[in-house]
């Protein structure tokens, strides 16, 4: 029997990709809407009511609204808003943030994909506060260096339309420091607050990496990189799509500098861990309409219908 999948929200960046891998899969019946009818409510009911599995590739507002429609009980809906990032009654969409999050994922009705920023930091910070190398209180620091892709239809065609000398050099954004997906880093790693954070949009499609800053005085139990580099090999040992790099800049670097592109096309993460004693970061690398948005629906939606987690998924 397949499954049958709706996508509400099929013509943004998130939306497409989600179709681009369901057209792969001889297991899924899309049902689709007609484009006279993308935002006819009824329509939309009677499609999210059909539906086995139901992705939602809005805005936050219309998200809610779409969950609100809702009254088939078998149905999953899987959100890419921030709408329920951070709430009891929704799963958080990463299998890997812990030992019981899979589990909670193969029966929960209602999940919610984690931000591809989010995504990166969590799983970084994440094992350090649950082995109290981090404190909860810990002040984080983090930045995010991500292709254009990760800010919509508007930023994609701005880049690709050329002649703007403006967008060949990296663009620091979200100053205010008030970034939608700050709630989410601090709920899923422990912390007791948000980190400081500032992503930059730079001037390629896709690929994103969060590094995020350490210094010995400031952990709660001493610990070096390589102490670090060897939590999470143990954090994540088994995860299909999660590799922890050795502790080996040299190997680790290409001439010397960071591919932030070198997950792309891939729903993995790779985690590294850079410095020395009197400070080092760690830096995790994925591809942000992979395994920070799209490819992670997926392998939530594998999980929910029972399917093989990898399947339709590169690693």
């Amino acid at each position: 029997m397949s499954t049958k999948v709706f996508v509400d929200g099929q013509e943004g960046t998130t939306g497409l990709k989600i179709f681009e891998y369901l057209s792969q899969r001889a297991d899924v019946e899309i049902l689709r809407i007609e484009e006279a009818k993308r935002k006819d409510l009824e329509e939309r009911r009677r499609l999210i009511n059909a539906s086995d599995v139901t992705f939602l590739c809005l805005p936050d507002v219309a998200s809610r609204e779409s969950a609100s429609l809702v009254d088939n009980e078998h149905t999953v809906l899987i959100d890419a808003s921030t709408a329920f990032r951070t709430s009891a009654d929704w799963a958080y969409g990463l299998p890997e943030l812990a030992h019981s999050q899979r589990e909670r994922l193969r029966t929960a009705k209602r999940i919610a994909v984690p931000g591809c920023h989010a995504s990166a930091f969590v799983l970084a910070m994440r094992p350090l506060v649950e082995a109290g190398v981090v404190a909860p209180e810990f002040a984080a620091h983090a930045y995010s260096i991500t292709g254009y892709s990760g800010g919509g239809k508007k930023m994609i065609a701005d880049y690709e339309a050329g002649g703007n000398d403006k967008l060949k050099s990296p663009r620091p954004y979200a100053l205010g420091l008030t970034h939608k997906h700050l709630p989410e880093m601090a709920a899923h790693t422990g912390l007791k607050s948000a980190p400081v954070f500032t992503p930059i949009v730079g001037d390629f499609y896709k690929g994103l990496a969060v590094t995020t800053f350490f210094s010995p005085n400031q952990l709660a139990k001493k610990a070096t990189p390589q102490d670090v580099q060897t939590l999470f090999a143990e954090y994540y040992a088994g995860e299909a799509f999660v590799n922890v790099a050795p502790f080996d800049a040299e190997a680790n670097l290409d001439g010397g500098f960071f591919d932030v592109q070198a997950n792309n096309d891939t729903n993995r993460v790779d985690l590294f861990v850079f410095g020395n004693e009197e400070r080092f970061v760690t830096v995790a690398r994925l591809d942000n309409l992979g395994k920070g948005a799209s490819g992670a629906a997926i392998q939530c939606m594998n999980l929910a219908i029972g399917a093989d987690e990898e399947a339709g998924l590169k690693r």
